[in-house]
């Protein structure tokens, strides 16, 4: 397991996790929400080809759903994909938790607007990126992962694979 995506709600831990897993497999991590906020809205096209760049590589750890506008970059070279499904309330109160660390990009002001997402998410979200993944990457296996436990565990698991 080379490159891998890790997907989830907002507040899941997709951050967290892909961060401790690249230290684990000695890969980079590629944070789709960094590059997006770095750029700014209006730069999808740029954004697109940051992405192509940075998953050419033979391992990384891609952090970030984006589905409609990069599995077509990023599935069809992935090894694996890492589902969170953590509850909605472990999101909701991770994703308002992290606007009180410091370094944080992320506003009191957009809470509100999280939290609806979160809430949606099963309904609107979860739909529209299973579609865009068997449209892209039904070859990649799917792990998926509800709490801290299963995610210890394959951290335990993981370690760095020749190519």
């Amino acid at each position: 397991m080379n490159r891998i995506i890790i997907l989830g709600c907002a507040g899941s831990g997709k951050t967290t996790l892909a961060r401790q897993l690249a230290r684990r497999i000695a890969a980079p991590v590629i944070c789709l929400d960094e590059i997006w906020e770095h750029l700014g809205k209006d730069n999808l096209g740029r954004f697109r080809e940051m992405l192509t760049e940075a998953h050419a590589s033979e391992a990384w750890v891609s952090d970030g759903n984006f589905a409609l506008a990069t599995f077509d970059i990023r599935l069809p070279r992935a090894d694996l994909v890492i589902w969170l499904d953590r509850p909605r309330l472990s999101c909701a109160w991770r994703a308002t938790m992290r606007v009180f660390q410091p370094g944080q990009h992320h506003r009191p002001r957009d809470v509100a607007k999280v939290l609806r997402f979160i809430w949606g998410f099963d309904r609107i979200n979860r739909p529209r990126i299973e579609a865009a993944r068997a449209e892209h990457g039904l070859h990649a296996p799917v792990v998926r992962l509800r709490n801290d436990r299963e995610i210890a565990a394959l951290l335990r698991a993981a370690r760095p694979t020749s190519a």
